[in-house]
């Protein structure tokens, strides 16, 4: 009894932990968002700039993380040689630098209600990318079920109230690109046997994000920078926007380092719900019903996605759990088979 009900509290304390987890993710990621939002939007806090607040965004991860690895020493930095980073973390910086700035563009033109309805094409984009790169296997129902998510989300855009072709364009494009920096972490880093913290791989991958990011920016949003004179830069609106983006790196590897990744996505569905709940009721976005049905059938084609992988995710540790079972019972089969050899050998004798 005592042991049944030890082992009954030590699952409850594991589920209660993995709440917590998924609720500070749902927090931090909403509140990032919703405050990327605040600063972008021309009618809130009106500082339509998304590089340089991505670029601020990068500068302060780069910078904390540098202090806990190299003035701290709370971190161990992982050994990377010159080789392994310019074909590895270079292209994956790259990715994330344009994802980071076509999505903080795409608040500027979108509500954040149809924003994460568009998001709901991630997994859409993961898989597809996924086929062509050999990473997952092509089959015909998950693509059917892909298919019911694009019908889902190209209905919700058909009754989107304030749809804008250049902000849907971007939006899509930050969706790919994450997508394929998702599939070239699998691909460069984890089949090379690296695994990076959030802390190193913001030391690692800031730094090449300033650096792709810094181009565009020279020519696009600078010069209308050094013309603004009536700018200042507000410490308190950048400091804690850009500590909210880092708590969120955080978080991300928290929850799926402490759960799954299938466990990330499922509350990523929690939260874009939430998400059009409060754009609906606070921000006053216009949410049709015909955006509402669209979701609701994408949302369910990424409820069926998430349950598959859930179901594949369970069939390959019971696997894995049978195969130690299937050794020793040949082992036992083998022992027997030689004990019965040698009782021959010995009536024989």
């Amino acid at each position: 009894m005592g042991k049944g009900g030890s082992l009954s509290d030590s699952v409850i304390k594991k589920i209660l932990l993995s709440y917590t987890y998924v609720a500070i993710w749902i927090f931090l990621s909403f509140t990032v968002i919703v405050y990327n939002k605040y600063i972008l939007d021309k009618k809130m806090y009106n500082w339509p700039y998304p590089i340089s607040l991505t670029m601020i965004h990068m500068s302060f991860c780069a910078t904390l993380a540098v202090l806990l690895i190299k003035v701290f020493k709370l971190v161990e930095p992982v050994t990377m040689s010159r080789d392994l980073y310019l074909s590895s973390v270079v292209p994956i910086g790259a990715l994330y630098s344009l994802s980071l700035w076509l999505s903080n563009s795409a608040y500027i033109y979108l509500s954040v209600s149809f924003i994460q309805m568009l998001k709901a094409l991630m997994p859409v984009a993961v898989y597809s990318i996924g086929v062509v790169f050999k990473k997952e296997g092509f089959r015909s129902d998950t693509m059917a079920n892909m298919l019911s998510i694009s019908v889902g989300v190209a209905i919700a855009a058909y009754g989107e109230a304030r749809f804008d072709t250049w902000g849907v364009f971007l939006q899509l494009g930050a969706v790919c690109f994450e997508a394929t920096r998702l599939v070239m972490i699998q691909i460069l880093l984890t089949s090379k046997g690296i695994t990076l913290n959030p802390i190193t791989s913001l030391y690692y991958v800031a730094p090449c994000c300033l650096v792709f990011l810094f181009v565009p920016w020279i020519f696009v949003e600078f010069p209308i920078l050094k013309e603004t004179s009536s700018f200042h830069f507000d410490f308190v609106i950048f400091g804690t926007n850009s500590l909210c983006a880092f708590a969120l790196n955080l978080a991300v590897f928290l929850l799926v380092g402490k759960t799954s990744a299938l466990t990330m996505n499922v509350a990523g569905v929690v939260k874009d719900w939430l998400l059009i709940a409060f754009s609906w009721s606070v921000i006053k976005d216009t949410v049709t019903p015909i955006n509402l049905f669209g979701y609701g059938l994408a949302f369910l084609g990424v409820g069926y996605y998430n349950h598959s992988k859930l179901q594949a995710l369970k069939a390959k540790e019971a696997q894995k759990k049978a195969q130690p079972t299937d050794e020793e019972a040949g082992r036992l089969l083998e022992e027997r088979e030689g004990e019965g050899t040698t009782k021959k050998s010995e009536s024989l004798d």
